[in-house]
């Protein structure tokens, strides 16, 4: 949304303390009743149905919720997913100050109610008018998913004669067992295993990894930071080794040259002879099903 051009100034109201005047029915789509014009001094959220799981949304997560936001000082709607029939799906980073600051921290499955002042939602009003310059906000949010900022889980202990795996500075590192030769088939290892949706031959997966190069351990690739694909569209040894295995999950993964880059890369920097084993680290961070 962007900034009215001719912003009408709100009504004054007395901003309130808290959350208490706001009153959300226990439905699956939820209404909000609350008495008008009505204002919050400062961002804040409170929550109303805390959910079951461990996971909380992070500070960058990408989250996958339900919600609908009322302006308070009419009372009136002025979104809702619940309306358009399907969940929204955006990252933290993303959203408006307020909204953010309500969601960050919270437990996947809760739902919430969160205030939002003026200057943490839109200060400038939006164009359609909808809100205006003044108007503090409300949402209800159901949180449905979130991503992992990380590995998430209980560990896993490796099987004998893999690459050992250590962190550095928050990024994990590899040691090449002296001697090993390079596996035929494709070796795949958790080493912690997440408690979140499962990866699918089908499914959209965030990631973070490194690479190494199995024949001297060196670094090939520094992707650790978030990023996102179709699993169809990667090596066959990522889609083989990551179906099955749970979002919060990380896994090691020894690829074999046939199911990596049999022809090399030698255009990339640095540079991948023919016929070479790589050895991955990967954080699943988020997964996503196949859009129908």
């Amino acid at each position: 949304m962007s900034p009215a051009a001719t912003p009408t100034p709100t009504a004054s109201v007395s901003p309130a303390a808290d959350l208490s005047a706001v009153k959300v029915s226990d439905e699956d789509t939820p209404v909000v009743t609350v008495e008008t014009p009505w204002a919050i001094a400062k961002t804040q959220s409170k929550v109303l149905k805390p959910g079951t799981s461990a996971q909380k949304v992070g500070e960058t997560a990408t989250v996958s919720i339900n919600y609908v936001g009322v302006n308070g000082r009419t009372g009136e709607i002025f979104d809702s997913s619940y309306e358009r029939g399907a969940p929204a799906s955006f990252p933290l980073d993303g959203l408006r100050p307020g909204f953010k600051l309500g969601l960050q921290g919270q437990q996947v499955g809760s739902r919430v109610v969160i205030g939002v002042t003026p200057e943490d939602g839109y200060p400038q009003g939006t164009q359609d008018g909808r809100i205006a310059p003044g108007d503090s906000l409300i949402f209800v949010v159901d949180i449905l998913s979130a991503s992992f900022d990380e590995a998430t889980g209980e560990p896993v202990a490796p099987a004998a004669g893999l690459p050992a795996v250590t962190l550095k500075d928050g990024k994990p590192e590899i040691a090449i067992p002296a001697g090993a030769k390079a596996p035929t088939e494709l070796q795949i290892q958790p080493l912690i295993k997440g408690t979140g949706a499962p990866v699918a031959a089908d499914s959209t997966v965030s990631v973070k990894y490194r690479s190494w190069n199995f024949a001297d351990g060196a670094l090939l690739e520094d992707a650790w930071q978030a990023q996102a694909g179709p699993l169809p569209k990667l090596i066959q040894g990522w889609q083989k080794g990551l179906v099955g295995q749970p979002a919060g999950s990380r896994v090691l993964l020894v690829v074999p040259p046939a199911q990596a880059y049999p022809d090399g890369r030698p255009s990339a920097t640095p540079s991948l002879a023919p016929d070479q084993t790589l050895v991955y680290v990967i954080d699943i961070l988020d997964v996503q099903a196949a859009a129908s």
